[in-house]
């Protein structure tokens, strides 16, 4: 697949690259640029991520970093026994916990929503960090959800870090799990005071939590006409008179 010029393949962090030098300095350099790529690309175009992350797999699937960037992409593209697979692997690898509650999701993605709660009661989360645990929380909640266990699913949401007044990177999404699953049940004005709250929290966008507030205070968005609708139109009949009047 082709790599803009501009990607060197040093864009990557560090740790990856220091991963990289297992291998020989080209192949580092053409493994380096294609996981650029997938990064560059995973949000916007998530096909296009999960093909430069099958290059790299091809090129060096002994990397955890490769076997990692793999899984993510595949993830991203609903492909969750093949993300799930990858995750394995990676963990295998280096023994890291870090991927837990990814894997765990991809148990929901694949209709397993009890082994992803098997997984949110195991031990390996308690090695999590905080945003981790957060983290498997929201799966969890979410595998209730997935069996119809919707009080079960917001007492699983209602945590320390739920009721805590600074905001952390996860605090949006928390919030958000939490005023949906509010709203799931039935409990509006609880649903309306958490999305406002998630609101507030999200200064980066990653929720729609401003929409969801204006649909439950009754705000409609209107389309404004466009001058092709609007004015070319008019400016256009009024041509039309204008000549027949100098006729």
């Amino acid at each position: 697949m082709p790599i803009p010029e501009d990607v060197t393949g040093d864009e990557i962090d560090k740790d990856v690259r220091q991963e990289l030098q297992s291998l020989p300095k080209t192949l580092a350099e053409d493994v380096a640029r294609n996981l650029v790529m997938v990064a560059r690309l995973l949000d916007e175009d998530p096909e296009g991520a999960y093909g430069y992350s099958r290059v790299a797999l091809r090129l060096a699937s002994r990397v955890a970093a490769v076997r990692e960037a793999a899984g993510f992409a595949a993830y991203a593209n609903q492909k969750y026994g093949e993300a799930l697979a990858e995750f394995r692997a990676a963990k295998r690898m280096t023994g890291n916990i870090d991927l837990w509650p990814v894997m765990a999701d991809c148990e929901r993605g694949l209709g397993r929503p009890e082994k992803a709660l098997d997984m949110a009661g195991a031990p390996e989360v308690h090695k999590l960090d905080k945003a981790g645990q957060v983290e498997m929380r929201l799966v969890a909640a979410g595998a209730r959800r997935d069996m119809e266990q919707l009080d079960a699913a917001i007492v699983t949401l209602q945590s320390p870090e739920l009721a805590a007044n600074s905001v952390q990177p996860w605090t949006a999404r928390l919030r958000y799990a939490y005023a949906d699953a509010l709203l799931a049940a039935g409990r509006e004005s609880e649903a309306r005071e958490w999305f406002a709250k998630a609101v507030e929290a999200d200064r980066d966008g990653s929720t729609d939590a401003s929409d969801r507030l204006a649909e439950l205070d009754g705000v409609e968005f209107v389309d404004v006409m466009t001058d092709d609708e609007n004015g070319t139109d008019d400016e256009s009949d009024g041509g039309d008179s204008s000549e027949e009047e100098k006729d």
